[in-house]
């Protein structure tokens, strides 16, 4: 059966997002568009591509995460200098390495632009913060003066997973001057209005991988301190747009994959770990499958 379907975003986390692809793939299920944010945005864009859950899976485990992370040279200790990239760069690393990995993998499908896939094939989200705007791409880019089928998916990808202070922003110039775009998830973590909206007849079935508790069995945020109001802040305002469009209708078709005890910035993940949260995907989502029917 043909479906459409939206990742949301979750950092290292998205090994998770593969198993549960996985299960989709041996159900029998085909995606015909896909979207998704920060990890949901790669992969999607990796199944866009035309890779399987099994390949996605090998791409990512084989890769050395740490040298995702590349910060910038300077005479100061790392420990030190840090702060001074956080200030003036906006960021921790660059970004380069990152963008640089997604680029050569998806040209190996032959994949290098939004013109290189049908029309609506793939749609990932960023936040423009100079304007204080959602950015659907390639949707919006045109009004930024940027052809939308020209532009590079990996460069799309990168800017819906630059974590803020984690990874430099992505600047973008337009008519207006330059852009400071970050990730998606500052303003939907996880599009699935994008293909499920009340007003509109859905040409095929959507279906949702996120990874947290459903909306509705949200648990309760334990403030006792600065740094715990600091991540309950951030993640109110992260699903706060998300879960206006979340109603109970569309909970029944949404794969949900709690994931506490793993950071999202957690790049020096054990084997176990992965395998961990690969199986954890797969099973979840094996779960919903023993109830969902459309």
């Amino acid at each position: 059966m043909k479906i459409d379907g939206v990742f949301s975003g979750g950092g290292i986390k998205g090994f998770a997002l593969i198993g549960a692809y996985e299960e989709i793939e041996r159900r029998g299920l085909s995606f015909v568009r896909v979207a998704g944010t920060s990890a949901g945005a790669i992969v999607a864009a990796f199944i866009a591509a035309g890779y399987t859950s099994r390949e996605i899976f090998q791409l990512v485990d084989e890769l050395d995460m740490r040298k995702l992370l590349d910060n910038r040279k300077t005479f100061l200790p790392f420990s030190l200098a840090k702060w001074l990239l956080a200030y003036w760069k906006l960021g921790l690393y660059k970004g380069n390495e990152f963008e640089k990995w997604i680029k050569e993998k998806l040209e190996a499908k032959g994949v290098r632009t939004f013109s290189d896939l049908p029309p609506q094939t793939l749609r990932v989200i960023a936040s423009d913060l100079s304007n204080g705007q959602m950015v659907v791409i390639p949707d919006d880019l045109g009004k930024y003066g940027i052809d939308p089928g020209s532009f590079s998916i990996a460069k799309a990808i990168r800017m819906s997973c630059s974590i803020p202070y984690f990874f430099e922003p992505v600047k973008i110039r337009s008519i207006t001057g330059v852009n400071i775009v970050v990730d998606g998830g500052v303003l939907s973590n996880f599009p699935i209005w994008l293909f499920d909206q009340e007003d509109t007849v859905k040409v095929r079935p959507v279906l949702g991988i996120k990874l947290s508790h459903s909306e509705f069995q949200h648990r309760k945020h334990r403030i006792a301190n600065a740094v715990q109001l600091f991540a309950a802040l951030f993640e109110t305002m992260k699903d706060a747009h998300d879960a206006r469009y979340i109603s109970k209708k569309h909970v029944r078709n949404i794969i949900f994959i709690p994931t506490e005890g793993v950071l999202s910035t957690e790049f020096q993940l054990t084997e176990e770990k992965k395998q961990a949260l690969f199986q954890y995907g797969r099973k979840c989502a094996e779960k919903f499958f023993k109830s969902w029917s459309y």
